[in-house]
């Protein structure tokens, strides 16, 4: 069982949109693998504006509960408004990765993402369930 990973947007994009079930089955496992699960608030931001575009606004609303029901929500303090703007104009990333690349390098544990903007941040550890 893995110990602690913050999950990324794209983990959520893949989980509830992926037509692949076998993926699906694959991100699940990962969850039921995992003892404690976080998540920073941007990517509640994130999910729940892609759900309410793409779908509803209840299942937007539904999503974002089930999230904050199984994960630990990590909120955007000083320090990873900073450190993630830091990281930002060092890696030329987008300001929601930043954020959350800084609260996965404070938490310390690897965040569950394929997108290729973390790549080579010093000191942040990626890993994906469908590798």
């Amino acid at each position: 069982m893995t110990n602690r990973s913050v999950y990324d947007t794209r983990f959520f994009f893949d989980y509830f949109f992926s037509p692949d079930k076998a993926a699906t089955q694959a991100l699940k496992m990962n969850l039921q693998n995992t003892s404690e699960k976080m998540v920073s608030a941007v990517t509640i931001h994130e999910l729940h504006r892609i759900n309410f575009k793409k779908l509803s606004g209840e299942t937007a609303r539904l999503r974002s509960i089930f999230i904050r029901s199984e994960f630990k929500i990590i909120n955007v303090d000083y320090e990873v408004a900073v450190a993630g703007a830091e990281l930002c104009n060092r890696y030329r990333i987008p300001l929601a990765d930043s954020v959350i690349a800084a609260t996965t390098l404070r938490e310390g544990c690897p965040l569950i993402s394929d997108d290729s903007h973390f790549k080579g941040i010093q000191g942040l550890k990626t890993r994906w369930p469908l590798s």
